[in-house]
């Protein structure tokens, strides 16, 4: 099983996801992202998918017009891993 991340890794989430919070209602991640119009924000949502099947490692989300918001959590280690952490650092990578 995967390990859940630790108090001292949740509280590193700050300094080292700024762009990211704590799900309010689950043991998750998300970040909201805004485009100039649908095409770049499906775009981005390709480019997304594509790291996350590198990853082995798949976001829950959705999109509205020119917005994206992702949420990531491990459900093999029933929340937040470091599995999640890897992700969100290669999205912002293309953001």
């Amino acid at each position: 099983m995967i390990p859940r991340l630790t108090d001292a890794e949740r509280a590193a989430l700050v300094d080292l996801l700024p762009e990211w919070s704590l799900a309010k209602d689950r043991d998750a991640i998300e970040r909201r992202f805004a485009f100039a119009d649908f095409s770049e924000a499906f775009a981005f949502m390709t480019r997304v998918a594509l790291l996350a099947e590198k990853h082995d490692h798949h976001p829950e989300w959705s999109n509205v017009y020119n917005r994206v918001t992702i949420l990531l959590s491990t459900h093999d280690a029933g929340g937040l891993s470091a599995r999640d952490i890897r992700l969100a650092e290669a999205i912002d990578g293309l953001a």
